[in-house]
């Protein structure tokens, strides 16, 4: 099976920092894009930013400048480095990855989610 498990959420104020961590494991041969998304009360689910396995990243215009993604390929993990959180980025945020797994097969995967409150 393919697991993947988030940590790092909590409570900030605004203006303050936090560091989202996601570690894939089990039965995987190889992840293809990574990502960060985001779920506020009554929303729908949405991209915050995506990491290709060259390194290539792309962010939704609101997070440009302020959230850095990146990904230890050897580890199977992706960072999210969230600076000068505002209240509107309040949500649960979920990690997602798009791998093969040993048996061959392809297919996108979601962690659990955590929690961010950004809130003074």
């Amino acid at each position: 099976q393919v697991q993947l498990v988030e940590s790092g959420g909590g409570l900030v104020q605004p203006g303050g920092s936090l560091r989202l961590s996601c570690v894939a494991f089990g039965k995987i041969f190889s992840i293809n894009d990574m990502g960060w998304y985001l779920q506020a009360p009554g929303k729908q689910r949405e991209l915050v930013a995506g990491i290709t396995d060259g390194g290539s990243t792309n962010y939704v215009d609101s997070v440009k400048s302020r959230f850095t993604i990146s990904r230890d390929n050897a580890k199977n993990m992706v960072y999210l480095q969230m600076n000068s959180l505002k209240s509107e980025d309040t949500a649960v945020y979920y990690c997602h990855a798009n791998l093969i797994t040993t048996w061959g097969t392809t297919g996108d995967y979601w962690g659990q989610g955590t929690q961010v409150t950004v809130s003074s």
